[in-house]
């Protein structure tokens, strides 16, 4: 069974940051809701505290800087363009950590998205470069942003986990499966992000097209 862990959310105020601080938070983790404006993690902790009560009741608020402190873990889940120049102003803190890279690089052109690929690769390669001293792993692309704060809602999803350190992947996949009905998968190291984020422009483009909420779902395994 995962231990209880202490993770911080940079860019917690967004519908990412927002969702997954809360996601993680019921499940018994303890979580820093990061912002670069503390008043704004504030109103945000106390309106999810509002409506999920004692669910919520590991998450705190705090400043970006009391989130890249956190002891286990920290997750980016600011917009993709801020993610890189975020933890990378957070460098030092982030040292010797375990840091989640959840964002995908996108643009949306008339009726479908395009991925936006930097050229290091991926955005999760990008972040590595900005934060060489910690272990950057990539995960929860493929899960819509609101989806993590409905917590009476099931996420019915499958997570691909890449990074370059097999302890940090295994880490991440451990507090994937945390959360009831999703499914971890060990994607092997960091360059094959590359290939979880440009999916994601893919299965938006779908879900556009057909109106749909769709996830990625493996099959053959167990199921």
């Amino acid at each position: 069974m995962l231990r209880r862990m202490e993770i911080g959310v940079l860019g917690a105020t967004g519908p990412a940051g927002r969702g997954i601080a809360a996601r993680l938070a019921s499940v018994g983790h303890d979580v820093i809701a990061g912002s670069r404006d503390p008043t704004k993690s504030a109103k945000t902790v106390a309106s999810l505290r509002e409506r999920w009560g004692d669910r919520v009741g590991g998450l705190q608020s705090g400043s970006n800087d009391d989130a890249a402190a956190a002891r286990d873990l920290v997750i980016v889940a600011t917009t993709w363009e801020a993610a890189v120049d975020t933890a990378g102003a957070h460098a030092p803190a982030l040292a010797g950590k375990v840091v989640v890279c959840m964002a995908n690089g996108l643009e949306k052109v008339d009726d479908e998205f395009r991925a936006v690929l930097p050229e290091e690769g991926s955005l999760a390669e990008a972040l590595q470069a900005a934060v060489p001293d910690a272990c950057v792993v990539a995960a929860f692309q493929h899960i819509p942003a609101t989806a993590f704060a409905e917590l009476d809602e099931p996420l019915r999803s499958d997570v691909i986990v890449c990074a370059d350190a097999d302890e940090a992947r295994a880490r991440v996949i451990a507090l994937v499966e945390s959360i009831s009905e999703l499914r971890a998968f060990d994607g092997g190291s960091l360059a094959n992000a590359v290939g979880i984020e440009a999916f994601a422009a893919l299965l938006l483009s779908v879900n556009l097209r057909h109106q749909g909420k769709g996830s990625l779902r493996l099959a053959g395994f167990g199921d």
